[in-house]
């Protein structure tokens, strides 16, 4: 994997879950940034121009929910 792959997410959210279940089971790793705990991450996704999560980046590819087609992509892209 050659490029970092994060997830914006919140506690409790199912969608978020989602895709860090679909990301651990395609082996790949990530980093959670949780936007209720930081200031700075939520800030990160509306940068991006999201109001909500969960938001997977990687490179300058975002996908906003659980988008199994657009996530293979952003994932594909990553490697």
């Amino acid at each position: 994997m050659s490029r970092q792959v994060i997830v914006y997410s919140t506690a409790g959210c199912s969608d978020c879950n989602l895709v860090k279940q679909w990301l651990t089971e395609q082996g790949i790793t990530f980093e959670v940034r949780d936007v209720m705990t930081s200031t700075v991450y939520q800030e990160e996704v509306e940068k991006l121009g999201y109001m909500g999560v969960p938001v997977t980046v990687s490179g300058d590819q975002s996908v906003k929910g659980f988008n199994l087609a657009e996530l293979q992509a952003l994932v594909q892209a990553a490697v």
